[in-house]
């Protein structure tokens, strides 16, 4: 499993904050568990109403629409929200937990039935696509559109911006929605209102940017690390056999231990001073999710996975009023294949492997993978 290294060690215990070099600025990253959860929370001072400023480096040349709900600030936040929450609890659904299973039992049967398979493109990205279709309420089919963007929506996997691909496919599914609503995200946004009027046409494209963009190569990411761990990891995948109750223990381990998000941007309103950093307003700070996770303050050995651990306030999804909308999804994808991997794999075996490793700051992170050739043998 990539992701073992902590490049923020040394600067989160002497300064608490980096002045960070993205593409687009310099910018002040937040490293401190205690001190990232508060700023998360305190929407007045790190606000989200910033159009393509609160992804770092921004994406004003990736998309033509600000994001629905996430760019945004209470009470308006609060009120957009409300409008997906909907689709979002779908994961709770037993009809839709039947599907889960039976999609990834599906692709395990691929896996096991051949001598190797590239697990990104051929199991973890149709596993989160097709999944999406349960999600959103569309027919299955469309996931094989949706498998074709890769890992990422918006770019690249050097982060270039790709075409206009998704808003074509988006503006495309809610003109067919407006002329046949059903009961599906797209007809939903058709039909819904904010603050007693209709949705305008932005909005609504804006709203399924997010949930096709947001947090695709999070249970991407996550998934494939999971896969590789167990490879170099054979005993713990046994252990967590042994032992089922760690189920969830381990689902939110991962998510700590691999944070493919790594950071976040807020824009202060008001001149700021952060660890001796001052931040005018109008600028930018940042986040920085995957530092606040390993902080040995808050977890004991941090750079170890522990499946059992318990308590795990981790933030891969956040916190505060823009806590992750998609994390009851993406809980219930990697729990679930987590005990279907104890259930049906003995052995993982990796043949081939290129990491992923940032390229947005001048601190490289490993956070997954772009090429992961394995070999999964059945119990």
């Amino acid at each position: 499993m990539s992701q073992a290294n902590d490049p923020f060690r040394e600067i989160r215990e002497k300064e608490g904050v980096f002045v960070c070099q993205f593409r687009d600025g310099k910018v002040p990253m937040i490293l401190r568990h205690r001190e990232v959860k508060a700023a998360a929370k305190d929407w007045l001072a790190y606000s989200s109403d910033a159009p393509f400023r609160v992804p770092i480096p921004s994406e004003g040349d990736m998309r033509s629409v600000r994001q629905f709900p996430i760019e945004t600030d209470p009470p308006e936040h609060t009120e957009y929200r409300k409008i997906v929450e909907p689709f979002f609890k779908r994961p709770r659904l037993a009809d839709m937990q039947e599907q889960v299973d039976a999609l990834i039992d599906e692709l395990l049967t691929m896996a096991l039935g051949r001598e190797s398979i590239e697990f990104v493109y051929e199991f973890a990205i149709p596993l989160q696509s097709r999944a999406l279709t349960y999600l959103l309420n569309v027919p299955e089919s469309e996931a094989e559109e949706w498998i074709g963007w890769g890992m990422h929506a918006l770019h690249d996997e050097e982060g270039n911006p790709k075409d206009s691909q998704l808003e074509v496919y988006i503006e495309k599914q809610l003109d067919k929605a407006l002329e046949s609503p059903g009961e599906d995200l797209f007809s939903a946004l058709t039909q819904a209102e904010f603050q007693g009027r209709p949705l305008t046409r932005e909005e609504m494209v804006g709203f399924a940017n997010l949930t096709f963009a947001g947090g695709r190569d999070t249970i991407i990411q996550t998934v494939a690390n999971i896969a590789a761990y167990f490879a170099d990891h054979p005993e713990a995948l046994e252990t967590l056999r042994e032992d089922s109750a760690n189920l969830t223990a381990a689902t939110e381990e991962f998510f700590r231990y691999i944070t493919p998000l790594g950071h976040i941007g807020r824009v202060c309103p008001h001149a700021t001073n952060i660890h001796g950093q001052e931040v005018g307003p109008d600028e930018r700070i940042a986040l920085g999710w995957a530092s606040a996770n390993r902080d040995p303050e808050v977890f004991e050995s941090p750079n170890d996975v522990k499946l059992d651990r318990k308590p795990n306030p981790h933030l891969a999804f956040g916190a505060g009023p823009h806590i992750c909308i998609g994390a009851i999804h993406a809980r219930q994808l990697v729990r679930r294949f987590l005990k279907a991997l104890c259930h049906r794999v003995e052995q993982i075996d990796v043949l081939e492997k290129n990491e992923l490793v940032t390229s947005d700051y001048q601190l490289s992170r490993t956070v997954g993978y772009d090429l992961l050739r394995i070999r999964m043998h059945s119990r």
